[in-house]
């Protein structure tokens, strides 16, 4: 019998950068498991590790974090998506210095230029599922969204070409 994480692993999804501005200092990891889940109210479904800094931003008991970035990345961002993937990381404005982005009105988080869309959010609810975090939130604002690349898309644990 075939393992279950063999069969999620067979899911091909697009990649995407979550933001977060912490006041101390921004936070970002790179998300495949991010999607649309409402367009009337505009809604978002993004899936955390439960054990990283980014989720526990979301679900701390004192002053949570309830507005992020979401980048949909591009194909030619994959040195990026594997920065802000790898264990021990530096903060991301480092990781992103040498990349075009600015900080998003609505949610103080940094954006990067050059995706496919950003998106703005707001946490509506956060729900721990297994050995993730669930964050639903409403889409606030939209800062860009271009049809100029093309997206940068995981399958089985790799980047398709």
């Amino acid at each position: 019998m075939v393992h279950a994480a063999a069969a999620l692993d067979s899911w091909v999804a697009g990649v995407t950068l979550v933001m977060v501005a912490d006041g101390r200092d921004d936070v970002g990891a790179t998300v495949s498991a991010f999607c649309p889940v409402s367009a009337d109210p505009p809604l978002v479904a993004v899936s955390l590790q439960a054990r990283s800094y980014p989720a526990e931003l979301f679900g701390r008991d004192s002053e949570p974090v309830t507005r992020f970035a979401v980048t949909m990345l591009g194909a030619g961002q994959r040195v990026l998506s594997g920065r802000f993937a790898a264990a021990g990381r530096p903060g991301a404005r480092l990781m992103v210095e040498d990349v075009p982005n600015f900080r998003g009105s609505a949610s103080g988080a940094l954006i990067v230029e050059g995706g496919l869309a950003a998106l703005e959010c707001e946490a509506e609810q956060v729900l721990l599922a297994g050995d993730h975090m669930l964050v639903v939130a409403r889409v606030i604002s939209v800062p860009y969204v271009t049809d100029a690349v093309e997206p940068l898309i995981r399958f089985r644990r790799h980047y398709l070409r």
